[in-house]
């Protein structure tokens, strides 16, 4: 993926608890499937999962990143190779199984 880095930073609590649990890490930038795209992340939303994830009362789904974060937008970097159209360069919002608070979803 050309012009994008290896690695990111993340929010990514190793514990449970209140704000102060919210760290910056670095992480592995993720790479799309071939039926994704990857999205620069310009914002991510904050809602009721994302807090109750952060107090471990909410698990993320099987598969999904322990990054906490369902919404974000930005533009699209890269995609997979059975995207149907070249996506590259476009504006997005999106929902997400998590990983939004992250430069790179």
């Amino acid at each position: 993926m050309d012009g994008i880095p290896t690695t990111m930073r993340a929010i990514d609590p190793d514990v449970p608890g209140g704000p102060e649990v919210l760290r910056v890490v670095q992480r592995p930038v993720p790479m799309p499937r071939v039926d994704e795209v990857l999205i620069r992340v310009v914002a991510a939303g904050v809602n009721r999962p994302d807090v109750l994830q952060r107090k471990g009362g909410y698990a993320p789904p099987p598969g999904a990143p322990s990054i906490p974060g369902l919404e974000v937008s930005g533009t699209i970097v890269a995609q997979g190779a059975e995207v149907a159209i070249d996506m590259t360069g476009q504006p997005v919002c999106a929902l997400l199984a998590g990983g939004g608070y992250a430069e790179y979803v």
